[in-house]
């Protein structure tokens, strides 16, 4: 739905920032959304965002946006497009330069400032109405994860520190939408040398205990798992 321009209050085109931010929550890939106060996106929902500050790098700001709007620091984040559409703003010319952040659901307790009504997990097939373009925001980050996934070791950013191999592979499967032949995705996470035993188990399951593991390194590179 298009919302004509109610005033346009910036002189010239200004820059801000919007962050999707992702995690794996009730075996779903979901989004962290802010409920919207202002008019005319009242019941609307968006990504955190603001604008970039003049003596702000690009990579900074949306870093300080995740802070202030979200309480999120230290988290994987890239950058992901530009979005630069004339009327994508109904307040004037504004170009948001977007990212997308990686976090696991038990790091996050949801806070938000007295600037939003509310702050929620939205599993990516059902999102409630979103401001701006938002909606593309997000497929476009979630294409992006989706492309990672098959060449980096970035769900590391998705998991806790201790894991099993089942926990990984669905991640795996659930970012993908596909299904992935168990004993193959072992056998090559093995030999990426990507995880390592902790040589105990993770009891309390409905299925036997499981062996946890570690990542053998939880910085981003380069590697064929899928």
């Amino acid at each position: 739905m298009k919302i004509k321009s109610i005033k346009n209050k910036y002189k010239f085109t200004v820059v801000a920032t919007d962050v999707v931010i992702f995690t794996i929550k009730d075996e779903k890939l979901q989004v962290l959304l802010i409920k919207m106060k202002k008019k005319p996106y009242e019941e609307h929902w968006a990504m955190p965002g603001g604008l970039i500050k003049l003596d702000e790098a690009v990579d900074s700001a949306a870093e300080r946006i995740l802070k202030e709007k979200v309480g999120i620091e230290n988290v994987y984040l890239e950058q992901l497009y530009t979005f630069g559409e004339v009327d994508r703003d109904p307040f004037g010319r504004v170009v948001s330069v977007a990212y997308f952040a990686l976090i696991p659901s038990d790091k996050l307790i949801l806070k938000t400032t007295k600037e939003y009504g509310d702050i929620s997990w939205f599993p990516v097939d059902k999102l409630p109405k979103l401001a701006y373009d938002h909606k593309e925001m997000v497929r476009s980050a979630i294409n992006r994860l989706q492309s990672k996934l098959s060449y980096s070791n970035i769900v590391y950013s998705l998991l806790p520190k201790e894991f099993t191999l089942s926990e990984i592979q669905k991640t795996y499967e659930i970012i993908l939408d596909n299904k992935l032949d168990k004993r193959n995705f072992r056998k090559k996470l093995f030999s990426l040398n990507l995880v390592k035993t902790l040589g105990r188990e993770k009891r309390g399951m409905a299925n036997r205990p499981a062996s946890l593991y570690v990542f053998t390194d939880r910085r981003p590179k380069n590697v064929e798992i899928v």
